[in-house]
């Protein structure tokens, strides 16, 4: 992190062991036709590019060419065990900063052409072999009508093979450009980082949704006018001095940043249990099996407060040491929630009535 992050490259020769990857070519292609999964298939025909967005049927696979095409499946933790497990391997980063796991499957000569990302990238390498040209430029111009963003010059200083376990890191604005020697699997664990006209913009409409201001517009010495067209500069003064009175202080971001960071993805829906335990099975079960967040859901804390997947959680006053950890670890075996205070199993009771949490027995 001191020497690398946010700074320069840096390639892992075999930074897992062993690692093959997670999804075969079939396994990634039916993640690719649900609906509550976010994919794209890029094809690269005679000099052409094209975009096609999912969900796709397997049949669109069968049409596919032989080279030059590639699956890419946005945020796979959210709906497998294995790819969540594979991006908290990278819990040294907060989850502040960690956002999700996109796997792409390539055909021999299958990318996505030279281009590069404004966040932090980890591309772990799966089955195959990728060869990766990638270095730091100045001129970031992109290729103007294109369905994809693609460097208009691109002049990389490295060029190395990816085997399978092997890793490179790239920090943001370095170009690069991934072409698959074999047929293969790349794993892209990406972080968050929202520009600043987006953190703006919400944070406006966090304000909106928490500001009130008394009172009404109101001129009781407004006079005749013969310009009925004219604003009065009294008026405009009059709106300025309203909205003077706009406030905020440090703890209103501190309460925006956490809606903000936990707030789920426009696709994600949770899906409460069909036929819910009622709290006191609840309870035995999470006593003598532990249990767990959902994939999806997103639980954070600062020095004040709790945020669950855009809310502030009011948390029980001896239970907060307790969800903090369930924050850090995702998860609670059963010896920590053996002497749990009530209040804390209810809280954990609707979380798993809501879909947010689980326990072992889904």
């Amino acid at each position: 992190m001191r020497e690398y992050w946010h700074k320069q490259a840096l390639l892992v020769r075999a930074a897992v062991p062993g690692f093959n990857g997670l999804y075969s070519r079939d396994g990634l292609i039916a993640l690719a036709g649900r609906d509550d999964v976010e994919s794209r298939l890029v094809l690269r025909e005679r000099g052409s590019w094209s975009c096609e967005p999912g969900p796709f049927p397997r049949s669109r696979f069968r049409l596919l060419p032989s080279k030059g095409w590639t699956l890419l499946v946005q945020g796979v933790n959210l709906v497998d065990d294995r790819g969540d497990a594979l991006l908290r391997r990278f819990a040294f980063i907060p989850y502040a900063r960690l956002d999700d796991l996109m796997v792409s499957y390539a055909a021999p000569e299958g990318g996505v052409g030279p281009h590069f990302d404004s966040y932090d990238v980890f591309l772990l390498q799966g089955r195959g072999r990728r060869r990766w040209r990638y270095g730091r430029q100045k001129d970031l111009s992109l290729v103007p009508d294109l369905p994809l963003r693609i460097l208009r010059r691109f002049e990389p200083d490295h060029d190395e093979v990816l085997q399978p376990g092997d890793m490179l890191y790239l920090p943001p604005a370095y170009a690069h450009d991934g072409i698959a020697l074999d047929a293969c699997t790349t794993y892209s664990i990406g972080f968050r980082a929202a520009s600043h006209d987006e953190i703006a913009k919400a944070f406006l409409d966090f304000l909106h949704s928490e500001l009130t201001l008394l009172g009404r517009y109101a001129d009781p010495q407004l006079g005749a006018t013969r310009r009925p067209a004219r604003i009065d500069p009294q008026m405009q003064s009059a709106v300025a001095r309203t909205l003077r009175d706009i406030r905020w202080n440090r703890a209103s971001v501190n309460r925006f940043l956490g809606r903000f960071l936990t707030e789920p993805k426009p696709h994600v829906v949770f899906d409460p249990p069909g036929v819910a335990l009622g709290f006191r099975d609840f309870a035995a079960r999470a006593t003598s099996e532990g249990v767990a967040l959902d994939l999806r859901a997103q639980l954070l804390y600062d020095t004040r407060e709790l945020y669950l997947n855009g809310e502030i959680v009011d948390v029980p006053a001896d239970g907060r040491a307790l969800l903090t950890r369930l924050a850090d670890l995702r998860a609670l075996p059963a010896r920590s929630l053996a002497d749990a205070p009530a209040s804390v199993l209810r809280l954990l009771h609707q979380w798993y009535r809501d879909g947010f949490l689980h326990t072992p027995a889904r």
